[in-house]
């Protein structure tokens, strides 16, 4: 037999920049620990981002409706057609949520809803110039691939056509929601009446041939295998080599809470830490990786950013979709930047193509950004 490569030897050949494969991995996610893959990803991460900052954004999750046909054990945010908890935005009330939105200094909406079984292109498409037309400098990071495969369904229309129009309308880049684990097997059971992992990713490389650029995403913790939570990070990364549309990825634990799978247990810190580390190990060819605050909370959020994240995500001004699963954590504009400059770096503000959008930040003479800190050690 052949004895098997040992983990600090993978470690090392990524930090090199050599790429891993699925097997490796696995062999990662599972063997290493806990500190030695948060050193080997943020040393990667050092590489790919020298500069002394790290970046966050400013933007609003505006859900427009909660109405959806698919049928997802893990969410405790849809209603189906016939609840009546379900609900349509009126276009004035999210246009005053974007007024907000620019009020408090954000460039950007992420627009996503559910699967509505009624509202034909046209619809979304008024919605879009709407928008634009009022707020021309607003980016709508809008429509999760499982609501553009749905468009595509129920108007009977192509991808390309679909993904067209709403460019044509407004759109400006696409979420990465609603990809959970990328394995069939996965998303069988724990969702019906919802999008497969060929149709995901066929959304976001058709968008990426037109020249659209948009976020992947996992959220993992729930029926899936390490094997399978690979799969995923490597069916990402073989469309990033194809189309190098992803600007970004992102992953987060499972919420059980006030959902049809409340029995499972939670992922915890550490399984979130590793996996984001495995992630910026293994997906070499997406430049950033951003923390999520959102369900892992300001400690842990922050943790990521020495963990493989060199982005600290949104301020997040609304968000519904992991509150209805019983998670609240909630951060002013302040406690984000704070963050950044405690580990030691200068906190800067950027678009969703990971442009810096604010004038260039100069620490006071006391603060520790710039000086890189120490991996610390989580227990």
């Amino acid at each position: 037999m052949i004895a098997p490569i040992p983990v600090s030897e993978l470690l090392e050949k990524s930090v090199a920049g050599e790429r891993l494969t699925p097997a490796e991995a696995l062999r990662l996610l599972r063997d290493a620990s806990l500190t030695s893959l948060g050193r080997a990803a943020d040393e990667v991460t050092r590489r790919l981002h020298p500069e002394p900052y790290r970046t966050y954004n400013i933007d609003r999750n505006i859900n427009y409706t909660n109405v959806c046909t698919a049928v997802c054990d893990f969410c405790a945010f849809y209603r189906g057609p016939k609840s009546d908890e379900g609900y349509v935005l009126p276009l004035e009330e999210i246009l005053e949520k974007i007024d907000e939105t620019v009020a408090l200094g954000g460039e950007q909406i992420l627009l996503q809803g559910g699967l509505h079984p009624e509202f034909k292109l046209d619809w979304y498409e008024e919605m879009l110039s709407a928008i634009k037309s009022r707020y021309p400098q607003v980016n709508i990071h809008g429509f999760s691939p499982p609501e553009i495969h749905h468009f595509t369904k129920l108007n009977k229309l192509p991808l390309k056509t679909v993904l067209e129009r709403l460019r044509a309308a407004g759109l400006g880049s696409l979420p990465g929601g609603g990809a959970e684990i990328l394995v069939d097997r996965v998303r069988k059971e724990i969702t019906r009446g919802k999008v497969l992992s060929d149709d995901w990713l066929n959304v976001c490389r058709v968008w990426h041939e037109l020249g659209g650029r948009g976020s992947a995403t996992m959220m993992f913790g729930h029926v899936e295998t390490l094997e399978e939570r690979i799969e995923h990070l490597d069916r990402v990364r073989q469309l990033q080599d194809e189309t190098g549309g992803f600007t970004a990825f992102i992953c987060w634990t499972f919420q059980p809470d006030n959902t049809q799978i409340s029995h499972l247990p939670r992922a915890g810190a550490h399984e979130y830490l590793r996996t984001n580390a495995v992630a910026r190990l293994f997906l070499d060819n997406v430049t950033n990786l951003q923390s999520s605050w959102v369900t892992q909370g300001l400690q842990v959020g922050q943790m990521a950013l020495l963990y493989g994240a060199n982005d600290m995500g949104s301020l997040m001004i609304e968000e519904n979709v992991v509150a209805e699963a019983g998670t609240v954590h909630f951060l002013t504009l302040d406690d984000i930047r704070a963050s950044i400059r405690e580990i030691g770096y200068e906190p800067r503000q950027r678009n969703v193509f990971y442009e810096l959008v604010d004038r260039e930040f100069e620490p006071p003479a006391n603060d520790t950004a710039g000086r890189l800190p120490k991996l610390p050690v989580v227990n």
